[in-house]
């Protein structure tokens, strides 16, 4: 049984690595105390109420302490490809990388570091190299408007 543990520990940290939303972290720790319990002896329904108990316990007790913690750790703009919300997006100073025109010619801005897709709601499409600020995130794409 420890080996079925094992595996289950070394999956679940793999699938926590690509997904980072603090969920088959707890998975993760079960398998390692149920693996301990296994390695010295412990019967399998010992193994399984521990695993259940600490996979539920750190998904309802830490989880929302740990995910609270490292939500206000996280800049926005800091790190690439990490978007905590929408609303830290507003308000951003962005450059255009390209022509930027409405919803049916859109283009491009830099915004972080980033390439992203954007959009403007200007009577007249903005150049290339001009500043701007985002007003407005829909999706993956970028609502701009010429600083003033």
């Amino acid at each position: 049984m420890f080996v079925l543990w094992l595996a289950v520990t070394v999956a679940f940290i793999a699938l926590e690595v690509h997904t980072g939303a603090f969920y088959a972290l707890f998975v993760a720790v079960g398998a390692v105390a149920a693996a301990i319990t296994a390695l010295v002896g412990g019967s399998l329904w010992f193994q399984g109420v521990l695993f259940a108990l600490l996979t539920v316990g750190g998904l309802s007790l830490v989880r929302p302490w740990l995910r609270a913690r490292f939500d206000r750790s996280v800049p926005v703009a800091k790190f690439r490809g990490i978007q905590a919300s929408a609303d830290g997006l507003v308000g951003q100073p962005a450059m255009t990388v390209d022509t930027v025109g409405d919803e049916h010619h859109p283009g491009h801005a830099l915004f972080a570091g980033e390439h992203w897709l954007a959009v403007t709601d200007a009577l007249e499409p903005l150049p290339a190299q001009l500043p701007v600020v985002v007003v407005a995130v829909r999706g993956t794409t970028l609502l701009v408007r010429p600083t003033s």
